[in-house]
Parts: C-alpha cells; sequence; structure tokens
C-alpha cells in the first residue's frame, strides 16, 4: 500500500514547477473577474470600485504578511519601486472594467491572450531574456487564435479591423499588464513575493485614491446591490490579493513569457464561468481560436514537461 504524499514529497517540487501551478490557479481565478466583473462594471466608475478593491486586498496581504514573514523595514527601501508596479497594476484594472462596460467577457479575455506576445518583448528589453523560435511560434499561434476570437470569427471584421472600444481600453491595459511582468523580477530585491505584493498594493491604493477621489465621494457605497459587493469580494481577495502572490512568485522563477503563457487558458476558464452564470457558450467557430490558444500554451510548456 502506498503512503499518502507527504511534506517531504511535497518538498520534492522544483520552483520552476512550483511556479508553474501558481500560474494554473493564477488562470482560473483571474477568469471569474471577466465575467463577474461585466455584470457591476457599469454600476460603478472603474478608479472608485478599484480603490476599494485594493483597499481590501491590501488588508488581506497585509495580515498575511505580518502573520508569517513579517514585513521588514529593508522592504520599504527604494519605495519607488512599489509606485512604479502600483501604478502599472493600477492602470490596467481601471482600462479593463472601462473595456468590461461594452466588451464581451470572452472577447476581453481573448485580448488578455496577446500579453504573452507582448511581454516576452518587454522581458527582453529589460532582463534580456532571449525568445527562442519555438517560443515565437508559439506566441505567434496564440495571438492568431485571440484575433480569431476578438473578431468573433468573422474573417470580413477582421479585413475590415473591426475592434470594438471596449477591446481598444482592454488592449492598453493588457499593455500595462505585459510591462508589469518583467518589471517585477527587475525591482524585486529579495522581498518575499506577500511583503512585495503588500508594497505594491499599497502603492496602487495611494495613486487610485489620488485619481478617482472624486468618484470614491460621489458613489453611494450602501446603495450597491449585493451582485456588486459580492464581485467587489472576489476581485479583491480572490482576483488580487490571492492571484498577485501567485504571479509575483511565478515570475521570480519562470521566464516572462512563460509566465504569462498561461493567460492562454483564460479565455477556457471564462467560457466556462459564462456557462456556469446561465450566459450560454460561444459558437463553435469561435471556439476553433480557443483551441489555438491552448495549443499556444503546451507549445510553450512542453519544454519543461
Amino acid at each position: 500500500m502506498t503512503a499518502p504524499a507527504g511534506p517531504d514529497a511535497r518538498s520534492k517540487l522544483s520552483l520552476p514547477l512550483r511556479g508553474h501551478l501558481a500560474m494554473l490557479l493564477f488562470s482560473s481565478l483571474v477568469a471569474g473577474s471577466f465575467s463577474l466583473g461585466s455584470m457591476s462594471a457599469n454600476a460603478v466608475d472603474p478608479a472608485a470600485l478599484n480603490a476599494v478593491r485594493f483597499l481590501i486586498a491590501a488588508i488581506v496581504i497585509g495580515a498575511a504578511a505580518l502573520t508569517t514573514k513579517g514585513v521588514p523595514r529593508s522592504a520599504w527601501r527604494a519605495p519607488w519601486r512599489y509606485l512604479i508596479l502600483g501604478g502599472l497594476f493600477a492602470g490596467y484594472f481601471v482600462l479593463m472594467f472601462e473595456g468590461l462596460k461594452t466588451a464581451h467577457p470572452v472577447s476581453t479575455a481573448a485580448v488578455f491572450t496577446l500579453t504573452p506576445l507582448m511581454s516576452a518583448g518587454f522581458g527582453w528589453g529589460l532582463l534580456g531574456q532571449v525568445t527562442t523560435r519555438r517560443m515565437f511560434l508559439a506566441l505567434g499561434i496564440g495571438a492568431a487564435g485571440a484575433l480569431w476570437v476578438i473578431f468573433r470569427a468573422d474573417w470580413q471584421a477582421f479585413l475590415r479591423f473591426e475592434v470594438g472600444k471596449g477591446e481598444v481600453y482592454y488592449f492598453w491595459g493588457c499593455m500595462l499588464h505585459a510591462v508589469y511582468t518583467p518589471m517585477v523580477r527587475k525591482l524585486n530585491r529579495g522581498e518575499a513575493p506577500v511583503v512585495f505584493t503588500f508594497g505594491m498594493l499599497i502603492a496602487g491604493l495611494v495613486i487610485l485614491s489620488i485619481v478617482g477621489a472624486r468618484d470614491i465621494w460621489a458613489t453611494d457605497w450602501l446603495a450597491l446591490d449585493a451582485l456588486v459587493w459580492g464581485t467587489i469580494l472576489y476581485l479583491a481577495i480572490f482576483a488580487s490579493a490571492a492571484t498577485f502572490v501567485l504571479l509575483q512568485f511565478a515570475t521570480l522563477h519562470l521566464p516572462s513569457a512563460k509566465v504569462m503563457a498561461y493567460t492562454y487558458l483564460v479565455p477556457s476558464w471564462v467560457i466556462l464561468w459564462e456557462m456556469a452564470l446561465g450566459h450560454g457558450a460561444p459558437s463553435g467557430f469561435v471556439l476553433v481560436g480557443i483551441a489555438l490558444t491552448c495549443l499556444a500554451l503546451v507549445m510553450l510548456l512542453e519544454s519543461d514537461t
């Protein structure tokens, strides 16, 4: 009879493998923010909503940091690092919710899958990480699949380059996300992921509170319905606090392009979320694009298996 896997078995997992597992969980949690976010995007101004989200996430992460590794004084050296990272992620989330006001969740999730290609470029420019021919081919296939979904499998719309306003907003947000990934590795000075995330959240909260001060003050928070508050809590705890730590951990142990490769799973997760929420499934032709993004993920990770 085989003994159950215990701490010794788990300790044998290499850091890169743990990074892959972290990103698998990351993709499933992030997907929920698209479906739930689209249902609440028009209820609260994006800057105000995300300020509350960052506040709750900062409380959760701060408590986790204090009860585990603590927050050493050395973590606050060069605070400008947190302002850069907090600004990038705050900008990403604001543009995401601007996009979700008009774009379909599956379509915005497809835009999200363009970030690995952008992240590979920024990883090369900031960290000198070289993208192999195989990785470049995989990124190209994934981008093609994303475009197929974004244009809803309509070749004529692709030729006319008919992109919705929501998708355009979110594309620029994804550009900020793609910069964020290699910047974490470049700016981290040995801080634990939970501590580094806490600093980034505090900085992002300060930026959002300044930018969205008028909307925060004007929002009648007590009048928001349960769906909006449930979305805010999910975004803060699962799609922010948890995913920030997972992303920080994976970024420190995997190349930027491979970290962002897991975004190729997000549209598939979003489809499952949409079906679970009773919103139906996309057409078969759109699923071809989803299949291409999954193929890109397999190609990017095959060398690590």
